[in-house]
């Protein structure tokens, strides 16, 4: 009896090897109405938790433990200096995540925080570790993710150590991603000249001449804080 037993629970210990995403948060609606196969199984790895506009999700040098898959809502990672100076790495959305140094557990290398009312699913680096030694597709997906993240990382730095002002909202502006509104592609981030300001380096002034001179050279229309390419700015202004 002890003997069919023990192979029982052998079999149900296998099946759960094989699904390691299987949980509570695979079930729930939002997890489940992630387009992204990636995203998916990432998030029903985890538990849902809800963060208020302005909370922290994460901390700059803080131990890495958890990884992030962004179910609602919108964030910001960004890096900061003692006196309190920020500058944003990049904004993210539903299907994204952040948090990827939780596979090393090292310390956090940005704090991450929510733009307005965000959902997660928050991954254990326990559990993610172990579903990439089960799944190494899983893993192999994931490595291709943080890959085109630190590409865009270095093309920030790059463009920052190489490039004047006007070069880097160019930059920016030609890097968002964009989606047909009434019949022209708008850039889904709504972005505040302070937000663009943060994330190129430089100061809101300097960027309210570049949108403006780019305005009346007829390469960009602006609408409700969203930006649409009316044709390509010059490399040199």
């Amino acid at each position: 009896m002890r003997m069919v037993q023990a192979r029982r629970t052998e079999r149900v210990q296998h099946a759960r090897a094989l699904q390691p995403w299987t949980s509570k948060a695979a079930r729930d609606p939002a997890v489940r109405a992630l387009a992204d196969p990636l995203a998916r199984k990432l998030a029903s790895l985890g538990q849902i938790r809800r963060y208020a506009k302005n909370s922290l999700l994460m901390r700059e040098n803080e131990p890495a433990q958890e990884l992030f898959v962004i179910l609602a809502g919108v964030v910001t990672v960004f890096v900061a200096d003692a006196a309190g100076r920020e500058m944003v790495l990049g904004q993210y959305g539903p299907a994204a995540c952040v948090g990827e140094m939780a596979l090393e557990g090292q310390a956090r290398c940005a704090s991450v925080r929510a733009l307005e009312r965000t959902v997660c699913s928050v991954v254990k680096r326990k559990k993610l570790r172990q579903a990439l030694s089960a799944d190494p597709q899983l893993a192999l997906q994931l490595l291709a993710t943080v890959s085109k993240r630190v590409r865009s990382a270095t093309g920030v730095a790059k463009s920052l150590a190489l490039s004047n002002v006007y070069r880097r909202v160019s930059d920016l502006l030609l890097s968002l991603e964009y989606e047909e509104i009434d019949g022209r592609p708008w850039s889904r981030e709504a972005l505040r000249q302070l937000d663009i300001a943060n994330r190129v380096g430089a100061s809101r002034d300097m960027i309210s001449r570049v949108l403006k001179e780019l305005r009346r050279g007829g390469y960009i229309a602006m609408r409700d804080r969203r930006f649409t390419i009316l044709r390509r700015p010059p490399v040199r202004w």
